[in-house]
């Protein structure tokens, strides 16, 4: 079994050709460059468009990213790939389908279209999660996105009790800006007797993951295992750089980077899937257009992107990393 590593993931676009087919060409490209620069995979997730998916799309990515990282030997990267439907069968099913095609870990998000009625119960949420973790043949990531689940924003106690009830749940993604939240997080599943108690199937620490990257620094305070961000898919090595002045305890630095960071992530927040995929489009020349019903983001819109001085000063960063 790889590790979940600590660090820098990020999360993927899925590419398509004029015909809304998988270009996997570009894919794999893409996964050589994140990878190349000391970011983790994740496939099939909100950036990848996992919603617009097929059963065997979803396998073919998996596929192409662990070929991808074996072909610039990296055979010790993982592969984190969504496996989240809105029923707990389907989601069973696409955890075992992913670790058919070569998945390491599958990241789960809670299904949004009933959610009032999940709401209303959440023992249904720890039943989805723990179900589907004990299906899997692979640990499971929990995924927490109220943004696009229905408002679904699991707690801390509530995350802590589907940790205890499963020893196949590894982690946990807080795409919520909620420090709190992953402080207590940490802070329970680090006691002391927590492990004995509650042990793993695996054996190495579960790994609670910011959802942004935009205040990074702060959550490495309290004990973020790193961040998965769309950001990295443009600026990977200073994304990767902030980690590691961290880890250094260089934080003069690391706050003056993690200032670049913030602004310029600030920036990609609002643009969204369609506007990430047309800056990719300018900077690499990949296929700029979404899975409809998502349209591409006009070209004079991405030309403020562009212009911006914050966003100019993080390609800077990039440039001279590289």
């Amino acid at each position: 079994m790889r590790s979940l590593p600590t660090g820098i993931y990020t999360p993927l676009p899925c590419f398509f050709n004029e015909h809304e087919d998988l270009d996997l060409k570009a894919f794999n490209k893409h996964v050589k460059f994140i990878a190349a620069a000391g970011t983790v995979p994740v496939v099939s997730g909100t950036m990848g468009e996992a919603v617009h998916l097929s059963h065997e799309e979803k396998a073919q990515l998996v596929r192409t990213a662990r070929s991808a990282l074996d072909e610039i030997n990296l055979p010790g990267v993982p592969v984190v790939a969504g496996a989240s439907a809105p029923s707990t069968r389907e989601s069973i099913h696409l955890c075992k389908e992913a670790a058919a095609a070569g998945a390491d870990f599958v990241m789960v998000i809670p299904p949004g279209y009933y959610a009032g009625a999940l709401l209303s119960d959440t023992r249904s949420i720890r039943e989805f999660f723990v179900q589907i973790a004990e299906a899997s043949p692979v640990p499971v990531i929990l995924y927490n996105f109220p943004a696009v689940s229905g408002g679904i924003d699991m707690d801390s106690d509530l995350i802590t009790d589907i940790v205890k009830a499963s020893s196949n749940v590894c982690g946990v993604k807080l795409t919520c800006a909620n420090v709190g939240k992953l402080t207590r997080i940490v802070a329970a599943v680090s006691a002391p007797d927590f492990m004995t108690k509650y042990p793993r199937r695996f054996d190495f620490p579960f790994r609670v993951i910011d959802g942004f990257i935009d205040f990074l620094l702060p959550s490495i305070s309290v004990g973020a295992a790193g961040a998965i961000s769309g950001l990295p898919n443009i600026a990977p090595k200073t994304c990767v750089r902030l980690w590691d002045l961290c880890q250094k305890g260089e934080w003069a630095e690391a706050q003056q980077l993690q200032n670049v960071i913030s602004l310029a992530d600030g920036i990609a927040l609002k643009i969204g899937i369609a506007g990430m995929k047309k800056l990719l489009h300018r900077r690499f020349g990949y296929r700029e257009r979404p899975r409809l019903p998502l349209l591409p983001m006009a070209d004079s819109a991405v030309d403020q992107v562009v212009e911006n001085p914050y966003w100019k000063g993080l390609l800077e960063v990039e440039e001279k990393l590289e």
